[in-house]
């Protein structure tokens, strides 16, 4: 019989660092970080890899920290919340030529909450959503529509705009124009509870939640 890839000490790993997010602790307790956290996302990488492939052949697949899997360090320069570590870590499927710039597939792996699926972000110089994204959803307003109508019953949505510099976050799904004018950033996903990551069913049940989500990724990130 197949084994989970998470087991609660994971879990336990990240409420333990909301407690203790110090240096010190994550020093004394790094192995527990990398045998808890960093080489269950690896295994769930390599379990996932395959079948990401599938759906877009240009997907890094590496396991690098940055391109595959997220930092656990914060960078504290221009962070209001100034503990050292995050409480968080992702697992990421985003095409190799674009990274960071376009959009991503994800699992994401928190103390009480377990997610999956897709999100991009307008920051920075040559950011794809408003180089192909936008332009791409006001030309196929149709598609958009099409996409609430087979989603939305599924997965949360909810999406970023700028109110006088600061980040608001906005709940459900951005179809009208005006909307996608001021969009900074939208997240489609599906929130689970922690025994969710420790079925041995698990890297099929979000594969297939990324499977479905793709589409998303294919239209608003891919050339």
């Amino acid at each position: 019989m197949p084994t989970a890839i998470f087991t609660n000490e994971t879990f336990r790993f990240f409420r333990d660092l909301s407690r203790h997010n110090r240096t010190e602790w994550m020093a004394a307790n790094r192995e527990r970080y990398k045998s808890q956290v960093v080489e269950p996302l690896r295994q769930l990488l390599d379990a996932l890899a395959p079948a990401m492939r599938k759906l877009h052949p240009g997907f890094d697949i590496s396991g690098r920290t940055g391109p595959s899997l997220s930092r656990i360090n914060r960078d504290i320069r221009f962070a209001k919340d100034k503990t050292p570590y995050r409480t968080q870590m992702y697992l990421l499927f985003a095409d190799t030529k674009t990274g960071k710039l376009g959009g991503q597939l994800y699992i994401g792996i928190s103390p009480d909450v377990v997610t999956a699926g897709f999100r991009i972000y307008g920051m920075g110089c040559g950011a794809i959503l408003m180089d192909h994204g936008k332009p791409r959803i006001a030309k196929n307003p149709g598609w958009l529509a099409q996409q609430v109508r087979c989603l939305s019953k599924k997965y949360e949505s909810y999406w970023y705009s700028t109110e006088k510099g600061e980040w608001t976050k906005n709940a459900g799904w951005p179809t009208s124009p005006e909307q996608w004018k001021k969009l900074k950033g939208w997240i489609v996903r599906k929130r689970m509870k922690p025994v969710a990551a420790t079925r041995t069913s698990f890297p099929r049940d979000v594969q297939k939640i990324l499977a479905d989500l793709f589409p998303l990724y294919r239209f608003l990130s891919l050339p």
